[in-house]
């Protein structure tokens, strides 16, 4: 079953988990070091993150390393791109209110 990307950034520790290997590829047990929970804990979110294509694991060996698929990230940024144009539109509507009423003052 394929996920949904908005699934994976729904829950606060796999956003966290995110930020952390934004940074650098992590393996499991680095990133496990970082949260108080079991490490099957964060092999189940590991594996939703997988599941939405949101990380990609690369074996070395014995080892798994997780690095983030910045392509992915970039299907939020797209939907949130809508609301982004909402905002400014509504903070400049508020700077142009706010001149006005310094103006009569």
């Amino acid at each position: 079953m394929r996920r949904d990307v908005f699934q994976a950034i729904a829950d606060p520790t796999r956003r966290a988990i995110i930020a952390l290997i934004a940074l650098q590829t992590m393996t499991p047990a680095a990133i496990a070091d970082h949260f108080e929970m079991s490490r099957q804990a964060i092999s189940k979110h590991m594996r939703i993150l997988t599941e939405c294509a949101l990380v990609k694991a690369d074996h070395k060996g014995r080892e798994i390393y997780y690095q983030l698929e910045i392509d992915k990230m970039k299907e939020i940024d797209k939907w949130l791109e809508q609301f982004r144009k909402i905002w400014e539109s509504r903070f400049s509507q508020l700077d142009e209110l706010l001149s006005t009423i310094k103006k009569k003052k």
